[in-house]
């Protein structure tokens, strides 16, 4: 009997990839980019008659180009001028204030020169756009010089050497690029020929340019990372960022460079504003980011600062950051949408939607966090005694927590909102977690025995952070709480982590008060009577030092004799302390009483030693 054969037809493997298609399209490209080459190359030698074309349509229009540079240098000197003058003199006044008015005092004397300099035509056109160019120049070129300094200067005191040396070299790398712009609106009105146009543009303008602030971000890396890094403390993340950022910088503008120089050889030219803004918005937005970070961390420290004043401080950071991402995707992924057939329409309207998701999350996120803050800056903190950290309060304990779970549970609804709102159907999900979520808690049974026993342990209020305790055969200072463990650093430096579910017992030395008790041995003979009023000397001597009487609850005093062993009196004292307190104090009283013995002949009695060997005549 024959087998039955499978009516499942087989499926072809896939092809494999073409390697000659990809050959041919990089010899392609390779071939467009080698010609364009070539062209620009032979393009040099119509420039002189080009140049003579353009010096024949300025003098078509009744000046020289002598004239025509001389009248637009002193309009763009001239609104320079009234900007720093502005700028300098109102004092008084804001920053922001001062240099939108130095702007348009500036824009204004610009424009009156070149109405009086000029007749009307392409010349006072020129003379205008360079004296409009020249004011918005001065204002992006102090924001940019502003933004990437201010976190490297301290409110109230004069910039240091090397920061004045970073704003010079800031304001010339940035104010080539300006002047750039200048040269290529005179081209552009004058209509100069390509070939000029181009080696203009590329040898005096994006060359120079490029070069210039690669100079100026490798030779102030270290300021200008710092400036990225931001005040401590800094997360690892940022810390990364800022010992990155000069090279960053220097690669971005190179990449910048040799795309937008393919381009134009292959016979694409990339838009240079674009160009010029998106290379702003990268350079600029971690430095302003680090600013409004500083601002929104004065504004948690600082008590007349609302605490919904200080989340939005906070969003705004963030809605800095979605700015930046949508003007770079207006410039360069919109354009690309469109030209695919994509419909920008329906996908600006989602993005707009899921931006204003993100931002009331953001602002709800940072809410929960400024509360967090604001409650633990206030929770009872201190300096460190043996390397213990001054025990919190309750409230400073459990918001942490708190501030976790609401995180948490915002993250879930923003992302839920956004695949709403985006027409994902999300019943489907819900179910899958809440099924998943009965599926942990049958089969995790520690895990529920650890969150439970945690939840009762932190409602208990047995221990909270910076409380040393000992619990299951450990014992250190809580340094973290978890959902399912508290973590104990142990004044020796291990760190132990202990579940809920496996403690048993709580011992809480940081709590109210702490009894520390001292024992001496002194000679059978020593005046007891003696020694107890000179332990209480001692206790009204420390009981009168400012330095120790905040922590001391009651003074140092004696026991009496506790023990006699081996012809020896064990005399006890004791004293009551704040708790974490305790170890500042005994120092003081054993180094007060090492000297009353010393100077009242009390002689001490050190303690015998454990199998000590019998005498020689024993021995014998």
């Amino acid at each position: 009997m024959a087998a039955p054969t499978s009516s499942v037809p087989s499926v072809p493997p896939p092809p494999p990839p073409d390697l000659t298609a990809l050959i041919s399209a990089a010899e392609t490209i390779a071939n467009r980019v080698v010609s364009g080459f070539w062209v620009r190359i032979e393009a040099i030698a119509r420039i002189p008659a080009q140049a003579d074309a353009l010096a024949g349509s300025i003098r078509a229009a009744g000046t020289s180009v002598t004239m025509m540079v001389l009248l637009l240098v002193f309009v763009v000197a001239l609104a320079v001028a009234v900007f720093v003058l502005v700028k300098a003199r109102l004092r008084w006044m804001g920053l922001i204030g001062r240099l939108l008015l130095a702007t348009l005092l500036a824009t204004g004397a610009g424009l009156a020169a070149a109405a009086l300099l000029t007749s009307d035509g392409t010349l006072q056109q020129t003379v205008r756009q360079g004296a409009v160019i020249a004011a918005v120049g001065c204002l992006v070129v102090t924001l940019l010089r502003h933004i990437m300094t201010a976190g490297l200067v301290n409110p109230g005191r004069r910039p240091s050497p090397r920061v004045r040396r970073l704003r010079r070299d800031l304001v010339i790398s940035l104010a080539w690029p300006l002047m750039g712009t200048v040269l290529q609106m005179v081209l552009r009105l004058w209509q100069a020929g390509p070939a000029l146009t181009d080696s203009l543009v590329t040898l005096m303008v994006s060359l120079p340019s490029v070069l210039l602030f690669s100079l100026v971000a490798w030779r102030h890396r270290r300021a200008l990372a710092l400036a990225v890094a931001g005040p401590h403390p800094r997360s690892a993340l940022r810390a990364h960022l800022a010992r990155r950022w000069p090279g960053t910088v220097i690669g971005f503008l190179l990449t910048a460079l040799i795309s937008t120089q393919t381009a134009l050889t292959v016979g694409a030219p990339l838009p240079g504003p674009a160009v010029l803004l998106t290379s702003i918005i990268f350079v600029a937005t971690p430095h302003l980011d680090a600013l409004m970070g500083e601002w929104a961390r004065h504004g948690v420290l600082s008590t007349r600062v609302s605490i919904p004043a200080v989340a939005a401080r906070e969003t705004l950071r963030f809605t800095v950051v979605i700015v930046a991402l949508a003007m770079i995707g207006t410039l360069w992924v919109a354009p690309l949408a469109a030209s695919l057939g994509v419909e920008t329409r329906s996908v600006a309207a989602d993005a707009v939607q899921t931006v204003l998701i993100a931002l009331l999350a953001a602002y709800l996120w940072n809410l929960t966090g400024s509360f967090a803050a604001r409650a633990v800056g206030h929770a009872q903190g201190g300096d460190e005694e043996e390397g213990l950290a001054a025990p919190r309060t309750r409230l400073a304990t459990l918001v942490p927590l708190l501030s976790g779970l609401a995180r948490a549970v915002i993250c879930v609804l923003a992302a839920l909102s956004v695949l709403l709102s985006l027409g994902v159907n999300v019943w489907p999900l819900i179910t899958g977690f809440s099924v998943f979520g009965l599926a942990i808690g049958f089969g995790s049974q520690a895990l529920v025995k650890d969150i439970v026993s945690g939840l009762f342990f932190l409602i208990d209020d047995a221990f909270r952070f910076g409380e040393y305790i000992e619990i299951s055969g450990a014992k250190g200072a809580v340094e973290k709480i978890s959902i399912r463990s508290v973590s104990l650093r142990h004044h020796r430096g291990a760190l132990a982590t202990i579940p809920y579910g496996q403690i048993d017992k709580v011992q809480n030395y940081s709590r109210d008060w702490m009894i520390e008790k001292l024992i001496f041995r002194v000679a059978f003979d020593t005046d007891v009577e003696k020694v107890r009023r000179l332990f209480k000397k001692i206790g009204q001597e420390i009981s009168a030092d400012p330095a120790i009487a905040a922590d001391l609850i009651e003074p140092f005093k004696s026991q009496g004799i506790a023990q006699v062993e081996d012809g020896t009196l064990i005399i006890r004292g004791k004293f009551k302390a704040r708790p974490g307190r305790q170890w500042m104090i005994r120092r003081a009283v054993l180094a007060a009483v090492q000297k009353g013995f010393r100077e009242n002949g009390i002689q001490a009695v050190p303690k015998p030693l454990l199998n000590e060997p019998p005498p020689a005549d024993e021995a014998a």
